[in-house]
């Protein structure tokens, strides 16, 4: 499937030479060489950096509206907007990068981001604003797709633990956000957004070095891997992809209504303040990132079913509980939430992918783009429905979405060697 390649730490700037291989062969090789630590490591700290950047916007959320008098329908719009453009260009990118793969296209879409944060933190009028926050949507679209297909390429044959590696960066950085906008954003105003772009200019260097690494090996013609005979039949796979699609909606639309209107919630329920409320989102984000990170290496062992059955499902008396909950145990509630929940990201993406297991760049981008589309549109709108009848109602509609786990019943029995 992919070619096998021993990686150390000189291979990021040296010239690696790719024995081709086929697809058996290269798998078993790769499975015997083990992960390749240095450079999941490296796209891991990457997606964390990327991540800690976009999660700065919602969290930013409380200043924008106080300066500029905004609304919660558009505080949705800044979401759609960072969202959209990120949703729509994942499957471009995706699908561009499986015909011709780009090894320093992640460096490039960084760019992107790093001008969206500099642009943010002068914004002075509303249409800027969502400007900014569609150019740094634009870099997590090219970000997602190629570096997931990077994370398969270093696993070894453990695609679910490397997938989770991969998760655990992006999520601990979104868990980042909200902290760091209450330590420095807050108190030192919009202007101080300014400074995260030291952050992307990190990530573009590391992002060169892991793009030498990864074009080496793409100068090769892959040959496609065989059917396994047990695979499940085209029908039952645009059955099973339609069930992840909507089991990643259930959890997607949950968590968009936490992390961008958990802090109003708090807010205006417990009357705690900004700072305050930004560190309880902090430990709501921070348990996906754990979740996020455990659940592939379950889905390896176990079989991802199960986990996305337990995720997905396990979460609903949690959620059904939250909108009853005090200070305290709305805190607990969401911590609990956040690991589960979470725990099904890595298995839905592998999932996808070992059903399609030809176009992992494009299906990479579709599930990633669905799920920036779902949290934008979603948030959109949620916060049209919170002008009219309060967060309260909110949580209260939005608790049973993870009912929508019972749909994993009609997900295939894979093969073992692609579980």
């Amino acid at each position: 499937m992919n070619k096998p390649v021993i990686v150390s730490e000189e291979a990021l700037v040296a010239p690696v030479l790719v024995p081709d291989l086929d697809a058996p062969a290269a798998a078993k090789a790769a499975a015997t060489a083990g992960p390749a630590y240095v450079v999941l490591v490296g796209i891991s700290l990457s997606h964390f950096l990327n991540d800690t950047m976009q999660s700065l916007i919602a969290s930013v959320y409380p200043i924008l509206k106080e300066n500029y008098a905004l609304d919660f329908a558009q505080i949705g719009m800044i979401t759609l907007a960072f969202q959209f453009t990120a949703s729509l260009l994942q499957p471009v990118v995706g699908h561009f990068t499986d015909k011709k793969a780009q090894p320093f296209s992640l460096a490039i879409g960084m760019g992107f981001t790093f001008f969206g944060l500099l642009l943010l933190s002068v914004a002075q009028q509303y249409p800027v604003i969502l400007i900014a926050a569609a150019l740094v949507g634009l870099g997590s679209a090219v970000f997602h797709p190629e570096s997931a297909r990077i994370a398969r390429l270093a696993s070894g044959g453990r695609y679910g633990f490397a997938q989770s590696v991969f998760q655990l960066g992006g999520s601990f950085g979104t868990s980042m956000g909200p902290l760091l906008a209450a330590l420095i954003v807050v108190p030192f105003g919009q202007p101080s957004i300014a400074w995260f772009s030291s952050i992307a200019f990190l990530a573009i260097v590391i992002l060169w070095r892991i793009g030498l690494w990864y074009r080496p090996q793409i100068t090769t013609k892959k040959t496609p891997p065989p059917s396994h005979p047990d695979a499940p039949s085209s029908r039952r796979v645009k059955v099973a992809l339609v069930v992840l699609v909507a089991l990643l909606f259930s959890k997607q639309l949950y968590v968009s209504s936490l992390s961008s209107f958990y802090i109003f919630y708090l807010i205006e329920r417990f009357q705690v303040s900004t700072q305050e409320a930004q560190l309880y989102l902090f430990l709501f984000l921070a348990a996906n990132a754990a979740g996020a990170y455990f659940g592939g290496s379950l889905g390896d062992r176990f079989g991802r079913k199960y986990v996305l059955w337990f995720s997905i499902l396990g979460a609903l008396p949690f959620t059904l509980a939250l909108p009853y909950a005090g200070l305290f145990g709305s805190a607990v509630l969401t911590v609990l939430i956040g690991l589960i929940l979470s725990s099904a990201t890595s298995s839905i993406i592998v999932f996808a992918q070992e059903l399609v297991p030809h176009r992992f760049g494009m299906i990479s981008g579709v599930f990633f783009g669905f799920a920036f589309g779902i949290g934008g549109v979603g948030a959109a709108v949620l916060g049209r429905v919170a002008d009219h009848t309060g967060l309260e109602f909110v949580y209260h509609v939005c608790a049973y979405l993870p009912a929508i786990g019972l749909l994993a019943v009609f997900l295939p029995r894979m093969p073992k060697t692609a579980r």
